[in-house]
């Protein structure tokens, strides 16, 4: 269990370039994630260099315009400023992955039932890949930040990437400038319901 106990979320990167076969092998980690019907929702875009730099500008244009006119998302524009510093992160982290469902749609758009459990099923399936992923860096010695502030510059990245396809999130990944202490959690007691 020491991946899954040590695993933190690294807010500080060091500037050393990750080696591409590593990349690659958190990567395979995430393939190997259970999905429903085998489907495989997910899609994984690794942005380095100077196309992270673009993705990176497109993400702040999206954030300015969102805290300007808070038309995305009105009731959260108090995450502004978390998506601001998250921003800031992903431009510290060498490698920023974009996480797309290659079968759901924008999350802005109205969905009948049938749609929304297959998207929820699929979300599970990408929430277990990215875990993998997580772990598995966290066993080469990666550090890595699970992002879902790209949700206030969803179109401006949308657009970006011309996809039509659900964008999920990101993860950072780098080698870790800090040894965050563990967060504190729930007790069992707290979360879990035994009717045995």
């Amino acid at each position: 269990m020491a991946p899954i106990n040590d695993r933190r979320s690294i807010r500080k990167f060091l500037d050393k370039e990750i080696p591409l076969e590593l990349i690659k092998e958190i990567l395979e980690a995430g393939r190997m994630a259970p999905s429903p019907k085998n489907r495989q929702p997910w899609k994984y875009i690794v942005f380095g260099n100077k196309q992270k730099q673009e993705l990176l500008d497109c993400m702040e244009l999206g954030i300015k315009r969102e805290e300007h006119t808070k038309s995305l998302l009105p009731k959260s524009a108090s995450g502004i400023p978390d998506a601001k510093n998250t921003l800031r992160i992903m431009r510290e982290a060498p490698i920023i992955i974009l996480v797309l469902n290659t079968n759901g749609k924008s999350p802005f758009l109205t969905v009948d039932p049938d749609e929304r459990i297959m998207e929820i099923c699929d979300t599970l399936s990408i929430g277990a890949s990215i875990e993998n992923i997580l772990l598995r860096a966290e066993e080469l010695e990666l550090g890595t930040l699970w992002i879902a502030n790209t949700c206030f510059a969803y179109g401006e990245l949308v657009e970006y990437l011309c996809t039509d396809k659900q964008l999920v999130g990101a993860i950072a990944v780098g080698y870790a400038n800090e040894n965050p202490h563990p967060r504190p959690r729930k007790a069992l007691e707290e979360i879990v319901e035994m009717r045995v």
